[in-house]
């Protein structure tokens, strides 16, 4: 993505607009949402429940890392936020003072990168006089289920990312009851480490998914670690793998060449099998049929092929997103921000970026 002379981009669309603060009673209500919490900066306009755009501007800058470097990608979003509001914008053909409210994420997320999205936004909400709403991500992964459909509450949601594994019971849009998340790593973290193991490219789900497809699942039996309730643990597993790698790889320097495809779908099978009976589990403890899944991690195909099975398996009615609304975008912070302008839950300049922004803590 190339624009010449951002800043003036960015002068033209804020300085030379009259804005006047939105009426709440407006038909049509237009929002910009703007994700920032980790290695994607991503702006998307959205009016009512409809996305007009959703442009993501990806960091490649960390591959060679193996994982997100957070300085590096708070100055990635510095130069990528103003061009990606260009392109939003232009896609969505939309003028800046059209915008009725701001949308930001105020966390959980990299605390460098969120600063970059939350002042962005203050300055657009000072300069427009539009309201500003802050948006917990775990909350816009959750409520991404509503681009394109119309979810039957009460619904369970299983958020599954690079950061996260959550299941929530979503009661309305604005009731939000954790179920139960990981107690150490990630089910997305996992995939991560583990092809960093196997040589693969970050970010390793794709890298992983990819491989598997040709492989043998049976062929490696992983632990399945052992969490009461419905709470998840991922640290035992990815141990697990290390000590099979390395411990294959005393008697045969080239284990990994040789199995690398039956590693990762024995991995990928492991995995979305620790997801899929925690699930399972919430189904049958709160007799709810209705299910959706969110998070980078619902883009995997495998995984997404399982929670089909539930229409059968269980008579479950199944949501789930495109993938485009699966992984960190501008989308999912829109249609937060348009459910919150409604009740008018707007957000003081004030207001701090949250790293560690608990969904249990926020949602009432």
């Amino acid at each position: 993505m190339q624009i010449k002379n951002p800043n003036n981009i960015f002068r033209r669309f804020i300085f030379n607009d009259n804005s006047v603060m939105c009426n709440k009673f407006n038909k049509n209500i237009i929002i910009l949402g703007i994700e920032s919490s980790c290695d994607d900066t991503s702006i998307a306009v959205s009016k009512n429940n409809d996305i007009l755009s959703n442009i993501v501007a990806d960091q490649k800058v960390h591959k060679k890392y193996g994982g997100v470097v957070p300085e590096l990608a708070s100055r990635e979003h510095q130069k990528n936020i103003i061009p990606t509001l260009a392109l939003a914008l232009k896609e969505a053909q939309v003028k800046i003072n059209e915008i009725d409210g701001i949308a930001f994420t105020r966390g959980p997320g990299l605390m460098g990168s969120l600063l970059v999205g939350a002042s962005f936004a203050k300055s657009l909400s000072i300069a427009l006089s539009k309201p500003l709403i802050e948006i917990n991500h775990m909350e816009a992964h959750v409520l991404a289920n509503f681009i394109d459909h119309h979810p039957n509450f009460p619904f369970i949601c299983l958020t599954v990312s690079g950061g996260h594994t959550q299941l929530v019971l979503v009661k309305d849009v604005q009731t939000i009851q954790l179920l139960g998340e990981t107690l150490d790593d990630s089910a997305g973290e996992t995939f991560d480490k583990c092809a960093k193991l196997l040589g693969l490219n970050y970010p390793g789900g794709p890298e992983i998914e990819k491989e598997a497809i040709s492989g043998d699942e049976t062929k490696f039996k992983f632990t399945t670690p052992k969490v009461d309730g419905l709470n998840f643990s991922f640290s035992g597993l990815k141990t697990n793998i290390r000590r099979v790698i390395e411990n294959n790889l005393k008697t045969d320097e080239n284990f990994i060449s040789k199995y690398k495809k039956d590693l990762c779908a024995s991995i990928q099978y492991t995995i979305i099998h620790i997801l899929m009976e925690k699930l399972k589990i919430a189904i049958e403890t709160y007799n709810i049929k209705n299910i959706a899944i969110s998070g980078g991690v619902a883009a995997n195909e495998k995984f997404r092929s399982q929670i089909k099975l539930l229409e059968t398996q269980q008579n479950c009615r199944v949501l789930i997103p495109k993938k485009e609304y699966s992984t960190d975008n501008g989308a999912m912070i829109a249609i937060a921000g348009y459910y919150k302008y409604q009740s008018q839950q707007f957000t003081k300049l004030s207001t701090d970026v949250k790293p560690r922004y608990r969904l249990n803590t926020y949602i009432k």
